[in-house]
């Protein structure tokens, strides 16, 4: 097992990672910037560096001074949590170069699916179904580009093959709008993912988000622990998520699951990952492939019994799945909420200073959170400060637990979210279940004015 990790990140996900390395008997290394002194895995942490001042470019997504990091402390690897550098194919060169064993897939792997071109290409190799689309960069040709839109048929949706996270796409409803809506989407993603190529695909109106949550351990085993889903959705960030998804088929979802890890085998992945899909109509298309831990995975780990985080530092160490596909049962129902710092209504920002900080239980209740009384929120990194998970025999009873939780948690000093997960419990087409990514969008227009 590993003798010593940097944890590349902050925040939930950091005490995260630490907790299940205390489990293992791994030390811990936290870095952090000069606002982050504070936060608590960094107050619990074996050792601690300090690798730069509050904005992320000179901390958090420093190479070298995460590297350097790891160097000082005799330490042996580097888990990247999520978001930051954990999808940066460079930043997994650069720390296996300099000797340091990368917790997460090859750089290359990493490469292949952080391009959503080459990504549908190799998943469309291995049989899984995607998005019918210009199966490649746009054309420069103009005729040619309007040719191909007629082919899949409006609308289609402009996207940035360096996307994600909901950026760099452009929707389009005619053959007028067109042209101009690839210019300027070639143009955004020049600017925010130093890569212009853009590419087509049909656009689904009313499809679900559902993903396949994937382990790998690079001795050529694979399994997959079932599905999410992630469809109540603002801005394309998520919201809520629950698994397994609400209406899909045993045998659906067992289909899926092993083309999923079968795919993984194909592409040499190692690791946890999550392969995302629309689903609508009854099938299901790719969309995209995220090559770390997701924020959501508490679902999967409470109705699997899997921690997927200790898997990730075993598979890192060398060592090979201990459970084979069916091994792994479903097991009730987990939703979890995202508790963000910000105005329920607006959705502005709201750091500060957290004067009292209550965590719910009960049965079946999880939560995964940095705060505690008397930390200071800073206003520069992301809003999400804490994720309530609730597991129950059924979706209803998971449902019914989560609303109790979320009426029992207390985040004073600052204004959170809460609000608005209590009315999402009580909706009525959230209860029903198989609501579309719009729906929550849509919702909170009408709920406006």
């Amino acid at each position: 097992m590993l003798d010593k990790i940097v944890i590349a990140n902050r925040g939930e996900i950091a005490l995260r990672v630490q907790r299940a390395c205390r489990e293992l008997g791994i030390k811990t290394v936290a870095v952090h910037s000069t606002a982050d002194a504070s936060l608590k895995h960094v107050l619990l942490a074996d050792e601690t560096v300090c690798i730069g001042p509050p904005p992320s470019k000179e901390s958090y997504l420093n190479m070298p001074a995460i590297i350097s990091a790891a160097e000082v402390t005799d330490a042996v690897a580097i888990h990247p949590g999520y978001g930051f550098l954990s999808e940066n194919a460079d930043f997994a060169e650069r720390v296996e170069r300099s000797g340091f064993i990368f917790i997460g897939p090859p750089p290359d792997v990493i490469r292949l699916m952080g391009d959503k071109i080459s990504a549908k290409d190799a998943m469309k190799k291995a049989g899984v179904p995607c998005v019918p689309g210009s199966d490649g960069p746009i054309p420069e040709d103009e005729d040619e580009i309007l040719r191909m839109a007629r082919d899949i048929g409006y609308p289609v949706i402009i996207k940035a093959a360096g996307g994600g996270g909901g950026r760099g796409m452009r929707v389009v409803h005619s053959e007028a709008a067109l042209l101009n809506a690839v210019t300027l989407t070639k143009g955004e993603a020049g600017a925010a993912f130093g890569n212009p190529t853009v590419y087509m695909e049909k656009f689904l109106e009313h499809p679900r988000h559902i993903e396949f949550q994937v382990l790998a351990d690079g001795h050529g085993n694979a399994v997959h622990l079932f599905d999410r889903d992630c469809s109540m959705q603002r801005r394309h960030q998520k919201v809520v998520e629950e698994a397994p998804a609400p209406g899909i088929s045993a045998e659906l979802r067992a289909k899926m699951g092993e083309r999923c890890a079968r795919a993984c085998l194909e592409i040499g992945y190692r690791s946890a990952g999550t392969f995302e899909f629309l689903y609508e109509n009854g099938e299901f298309s790719f969309i995209e492939m995220n090559t770390r831990v997701q924020v959501e995975h508490p679902v999967t780990e409470l109705i699997t019994g899997v921690d997927i985080v200790k898997e990730q530092l075993r598979i890192a160490a060398g060592e090979r799945l201990t459970f084979r596909q069916d091994d792994i049962r479903i097991n009730g129902h987990a939703i979890e909420a995202r508790i963000c710092a910000e105005d329920p209504r607006t959705f502005t920002p709201s750091p500060g200073k957290v004067d009292v900080w209550h965590a719910p239980g009960g049965p079946g209740i999880r939560v995964d959170s940095h705060l505690y009384s008397g930390y200071t929120v800073p206003p520069y990194y992301d809003s999400l400060v804490a994720k309530v998970i609730a597991h129950g025999d059924t979706r209803r009873s998971a449902n019914a637990r989560l609303h109790n939780a979320l009426t029992e948690m207390v985040v004073d000093g600052i204004k959170t979210n809460i609000r608005l997960h209590l009315e999402i419990c009580q909706d009525a087409a959230f209860q029903a279940g198989g609501t579309d990514i719009h729906y929550l969008e849509n919702r909170l227009r009408v709920a406006a004015g």
